[in-house]
């Protein structure tokens, strides 16, 4: 399977459609009258389609089972035409386009089965995905334009020492979202933070290192009394995402906060660390310079 362990779980939704074409209106009245021989047909072929949509996983080698919160099913009479449409909800790591389009096949299989004794031409038409929303491109994230600095806090890597990856894991992950960046390498030392604060002419300051809760760790309160806002729920949403995938993540003290227009973000040092507090927050943080420049939320 795919592996989805880096996603955040969001509330993500599918609305499938199947159309039963019937070759006569005396189907139709049939099905209306409840006097097809085989029993209720929309009642049955709902029920059937809840089954389908809960057995996705154990008939598409490659479907993740999850959690299902919600399935509606609804019919429309359209002249000769039955029109189904399934609606498939859930809160996860990935979405349900294809619960909701499984669900919609076997409701129009379980139709087609029980109506053939009536209707020899009765045939399965068009099934499609209509809508779905709740993944990454459904909160539209416009990083163009946006520059980023990436500084490295390390005594070990500033003297030589030591190899940076943390920092480059950051430059490749903001590079896939387009924001252009730089990266510098400085000690931890409270007066080299505060200067890079005070200079930078990036959108976006990102801090790595410095969080935990060692002697020489003091990104976070060298930070903290320079932010205008602190933005509590993003160092919420990195602790907890980490937290999920390494117990010792409660440690970390990540900073986030805009200072002057600009948003400042402090992640671990290590490079597990910084890649997963990368993964909890981008590219929804960036929904930040929207809100700066005074526009609503969606």
């Amino acid at each position: 399977m795919v592996d989805i362990t880096h996603k955040v779980t969001t509330l993500r939704e599918a609305t499938a459609e199947a159309i039963v074409k019937t070759s006569g209106q005396a189907t139709i009245e049939a099905i209306q009258n409840n006097e097809v021989p085989k029993g209720n047909v929309f009642e049955m072929a709902k029920a059937a389609g809840l089954l389908g949509v809960k057995k996705t996983p154990d008939l598409l080698p490659d479907c993740h089972p999850l959690p299902i919160e919600y399935t509606g099913i609804d019919y429309e009479i359209d002249g000769l035409d039955i029109i189904i449409s399934m609606t498939v909800k859930t809160i996860y790591k990935t979405g349900v386009e294809v619960e909701a389009m499984h669900g919609a096949s076997v409701v129009a299989l379980t139709m087609y089965d029980m109506l053939k004794p009536i209707d020899k031409n009765v045939e399965i038409g068009t099934i499609r995905l209509k809508s779905k929303k709740g993944g990454k491109s459904s909160f539209n994230i416009n990083s163009e334009g946006l520059t980023a600095e990436v500084v490295v806090c390390s005594d070990t890597i500033s003297k030589g020492q030591g190899e940076d990856r943390a920092g480059e894991t950051i430059i490749k992950k903001l590079n896939a979202l387009g924001v252009e960046s730089q990266k510098s390498i400085i000690p931890d030392e409270a007066v080299e933070i505060i200067k890079k604060v005070e200079n930078t002419t990036a959108d976006l300051l990102i801090f790595t290192g410095g969080t935990g809760v060692g002697p020489r760790d003091v990104t976070p309160q060298t930070l903290e009394p320079l932010l205008d806002i602190k933005l509590k729920g993003v160092e919420e949403q990195m602790r907890s995402y980490g937290q999920e995938r390494m117990p010792l993540a409660m440690f970390s003290r990540s900073i986030a906060g805009i200072k002057d227009g600009k948003l400042i973000l402090a992640l671990p040092g290590s490079t597990k660390g910084a890649a997963e507090s990368m993964d909890a927050i981008f590219p929804h943080v960036l929904h930040a310079f929207k809100v700066i420049e005074g526009k609503r939320h969606d």
